[in-house]
């Protein structure tokens, strides 16, 4: 295979990948609006998308991502789920624990400052990392320091829950 044709299959599996992935953020939303009826506890639910979280994402990035396609997939499909889950988690739970006129203000900043500033400077991060003390930046290298930030990150969003105010039942609108 020429080196113009395995560029564009790589291509064609990244792009195949990540729709795979997309298809999981999906899914994470419609699951997250169907447990949001049946779990009072804003903190249980999402310890529902971050406990598998610490797993499987993790696996995703030091196993799949470098030695089994075929792993890939469905991993792809559940880190989408899994993370996508938390992202739309805010928009619930924001509602219910600051005043009317601060809600967008607060979801603003956790979607932009958080999710768009802090979230985008781990790609720097990763790369960073990945490349110390190395002039090769291979995409296994690159692969296992993802790993490593995932599960930083997962570790520290499973302990963070136990620092916001939890809502009480009897305040939560039906």
């Amino acid at each position: 295979m020429s080196v113009p044709e395995k560029k564009k299959q790589e291509q064609t599996v990244g792009a195949n990948v990540t729709k795979v992935q997309e298809i999981g953020g999906l899914a994470g939303r419609v699951i997250l609006a169907v447990l949001v009826v049946q779990i009072v506890s804003r903190r249980k639910l999402l310890w529902i998308f971050l406990l598998p979280g610490l797993v499987i994402i993790p696996f995703v990035f030091f196993h799949a991502a470098v030695h089994n396609l075929s792993l890939l997939y469905p991993g792809m499909f559940f880190a989408g789920l899994l993370t996508v889950g938390q992202f739309s988690f805010w928009g619930n739970y924001l509602l219910r624990v600051f005043p009317i006129h601060l809600h967008r203000i607060g979801e603003g900043f956790a979607a932009n400052i958080g999710g768009r500033i802090l979230d985008t400077s781990f790609v720097w991060v990763t790369v960073t990392l990945a490349a110390t003390n190395d002039t090769t930046l291979t995409p296994a290298r690159l692969a296992y320091t993802a790993a490593g930030i995932v599960a930083f990150v997962y570790s520290a969003n499973f302990i963070l829950p136990f620092f916001p105010p939890e809502p009480a039942e009897e305040t939560l609108p039906e």
